[in-house]
């Protein structure tokens, strides 16, 4: 059995010293012309393979700087089966380029569905304990109650793998239900214990578990206070950059050794070659360097 799935992300966390995480969310508008022409058409095959090659692309130039990379499932989805043969070669890329690979779909249901789910996604090692996606980790919603992430657990236990829950998302309505009070705590409070609840027995030498939480940027207090209430949780924190996180917003979510979390940046990264200075310094046909330059910014600001 390999190192658990915590264990394996913070030894890549101290190995880059970053805590940068790439989101890879390939959109058609925004894809360099070179790209844009790749594709030629509108048929779902050819954007597929633009997107095949821009996310190719995004993992070359960032492989030695980040720990892992984040495919947002959807965009791949849209393109229906083309785009998800493509999300497969572009895991397996990530994967053989040293990333780990959290792959965000925000699934889950109950039972045996979501034993499929996880049994899906979740597990990256070779042989037997490979998954058809071969994602390290994956994204679950918790609003279907306790007994539909234990399936997701369980073959965490068995193929050294991870989930990110949601507790309290970036987006402005997520506090529609999560801050709802019951007994003058908030909802985000009660899945937040219960996920330290599910690492209780599951700790590795460093004190993490498998099961991590998904807190936004955003809510920097709730951040902190979050990053107390889930001691053994590894944190994904989205909402930096483009949604208006910023570097001292996410300082509380690392702990002690500088560890514990990943921040996830997508469009202020892979689209860099369109961010003002960016796009006056490399310009569109160097759309990569304007990629790794803009990692380098966010390694050297979360620092």
């Amino acid at each position: 059995m390999s190192d658990s799935f915590a264990t394996r992300l913070n030894a890549a966390i101290r190995r880059t010293k970053s805590i940068t995480c790439v989101g890879l969310d390939p959109r058609k508008a925004q894809l360099p012309g070179e790209l844009q022409t790749l594709a030629q058409s509108e048929h779902p095959d050819a954007w597929a393979a633009a997107y095949t090659a821009f996310c190719k692309g995004v993992i070359d130039v960032v492989a030695d700087l980040v720990p892992c990379v984040k495919p947002q499932v959807a965009f791949f989805e849209q393109l229906g089966p083309a785009g998800m043969i493509a999300l497969g070669e572009v895991i397996a890329a990530a994967r053989d380029a040293g990333l780990m690979v959290i792959v965000d779909a925000k699934r889950n249901d109950i039972g045996s569905t979501a034993t499929a789910y996880a049994d899906a996604y979740l597990g990256s090692v070779q042989g037997d304990a490979a998954s058809p996606w071969g994602g390290d980790s994956l994204t679950v919603s918790p609003y279907l109650g306790r007994d539909s992430l234990e399936p997701f657990v369980k073959v965490c236990d068995e193929r050294s793998a991870g989930i990110f829950v949601l507790v309290k998302t970036s987006n402005p309505g997520g506090g529609d239900f999560q801050d709802r009070l019951r007994d003058g705590r908030a909802l985000y409070e009660d899945v937040a214990d219960m996920v330290t609840s599910l690492n209780a027995s599951r700790l590795d030498e460093q004190g993490y578990g498998p099961v991590g939480a998904v807190v936004g940027a955003t809510y920097p207090e709730q951040l902190a206070s979050l990053r107390k209430r889930m001691p053994h949780s590894i944190l994904l924190v989205p909402g930096f950059g483009a949604q208006g996180g910023t570097a001292e917003d996410v300082r509380h979510a690392k702990d002690a050794d500088g560890t514990g979390a990943v921040v996830n940046s997508s469009r202020g990264i892979i689209f860099a070659y369109q961010r003002d200075g960016y796009r006056e310094r490399f310009g569109e046909q160097r759309w990569k360097d304007a990629i790794r330059a803009a990692t380098v910014e966010m390694n050297v600001a979360l620092a």
